[in-house]
């Protein structure tokens, strides 16, 4: 429900379920990484965390703290020249912040509840030769997975804005799709 024109009442229940939606889409994802760097667990940990907070625990520093360091692994993987592991890590990063979806009607939180599901399918895509119709399966299967819930939390905001390159693309189909 809209509070006013800025706002969006979110509920813990809801944002758990979002959580729940971005590690279901962001796991996958997760093999494409370890098979690049099988030592480096914080794309794995950003999952664990949003799936504690999904399953109860609270919404804390630690929680955060995953997602940055998630963040870091897919820095470092770009520059080494891991495009896909990459991606897989910032799908773990968009699981770990799902929880964090402000309550703000804006296009941009939208990347908050899709996140997860456009950077595994770009992993996908890219660990498949860049084939489009790879990140385009991922992207159905992630429809799928989103339960009612999801879809009703997305729909309160405005549709996912432009730009965000091959990333921003994906979100946008699948924000279309669901709405």
């Amino acid at each position: 429900m809209m509070g006013d024109s800025t706002t969006i009442e979110l509920s813990l229940s809801e944002l758990r379920e979002v959580a729940g939606y971005a590690v279901a889409c962001a796991r996958p994802a997760l093999a494409i990484f370890e098979g690049e760097r099988p030592d480096d667990r914080r794309p794995r940990a950003a999952i664990e965390a949003a799936q504690a907070f999904m399953d109860g625990a609270k919404r804390t520093k630690a929680l955060r703290d995953s997602a940055w360091a998630a963040m870091r692994a897919a820095q470092e993987t770009r520059d080494a020249g891991f495009a896909a592991a990459s991606d897989a890590a910032r799908a773990a990063l968009a699981a770990a912040s799902a929880g964090f979806l402000h309550p703000l009607a804006k296009a941009t939180q939208v990347k908050h509840i899709l996140g997860s599901a456009a950077h595994a399918a770009r992993a996908f895509e890219l660990s498949a030769g860049d084939d489009p119709s790879v990140g385009a399966d991922h992207i159905a299967q992630a429809r799928l997975l989103a339960h009612p819930v999801v879809v009703d939390v997305l729909r309160r905001y405005p549709p996912a804005p432009p730009g965000g390159g091959r990333v921003g693309e994906l979100i946008r189909q699948l924000d279309a799709s669901l709405r």
